[in-house]
């Protein structure tokens, strides 16, 4: 596991979308796992510049998100598919057919989970995955349980998840209460994980997942088993590490 201590969002920002960069160089085919919420945004910001500036292109590039709120259609302003249009899709030369999102309309959330279990495995699982962390040490969003989810699944959302993610709502009941999400198991298939934390709320969740016992009440805490993990990170996300 490498971890960079960065001053700053910005700063970290730019790490993250450096190391994302450097593999679309390696590989213009790559698959990509991408993910949404606050921490990702800058790291998006300076993928669209270099893309912009004609210093990476996404021309072959395939994407697989990680989750996706039940109940809400791709064109919500809340929802993940919304959130990676207008964040990075519409500013870079990705062709549209190869971006994927769980389907949050889906009537059979079971069948959908095994419908995009089978699309991430088919084309070979992400070559590097990207990955926030919540308050809890969710990633995606399995949250804290009794075991490790392996694929694809509706997930209950816990009250402290809800709660984090109502400022992007008018209140927090409006906020989901259900999201369809990778699993672990289908998270710790790919070859890279990038991890992107900011923020002294984030400080324990990252000390417990890089330095405590492998729990699934801890979920990020599987990723101390994966062989090529990265964590970038703020001062204040990193406090908590000795």
């Amino acid at each position: 596991m490498r971890i960079y201590r960065e001053k700053d969002y910005d700063a970290m920002s730019r790490r993250a979308a450096t190391i994302i960069a450097a593999q679309i160089v390696a590989k213009p085919d790559c698959v990509l796992g991408l993910a949404t919420g606050s921490s990702p945004v800058g790291t998006y910001k300076n993928l669209v510049a270099w893309n912009k500036q004609g210093d990476i292109s996404f021309k072959e590039v395939r994407s697989v998100n990680l989750d996706e709120y039940y109940g809400l259609s791709g064109d919500h302003d809340q929802s993940y598919r919304y959130f990676m249009q207008t964040n990075l899709f519409d500013h870079v030369d990705i062709v549209p057919e190869n971006t994927n999102v769980p389907n949050g309309l889906a009537q059979d959330p079971a069948a959908e989970g095994e419908r995009y279990e089978a699309l991430v495995a088919s084309l070979g699982y992400a070559d590097l995955q990207l990955l926030g962390m919540g308050r809890n040490g969710h990633i995606g969003f399995n949250e804290p349980c009794g075991e490790f989810p392996l694929i694809t699944h509706l997930v209950d959302l816990t009250e402290s998840t809800i709660e984090a993610n109502a400022r992007f709502f008018a209140s927090a009941d409006d906020v989901p209460k259900q999201a369809l999400s990778m699993g672990i198991g289908t998270i710790m298939k790919a070859r890279k994980i990038l991890v992107v934390v900011s923020g002294e709320d984030k400080a324990d969740a990252v000390a417990k997942a890089v330095q405590g016992p492998i729990t699934p009440e801890v979920p990020a805490s599987i990723l101390q088993l994966h062989p090529d993990v990265t964590i970038v990170g703020d001062e204040a996300a990193l406090s908590g590490l000795k």
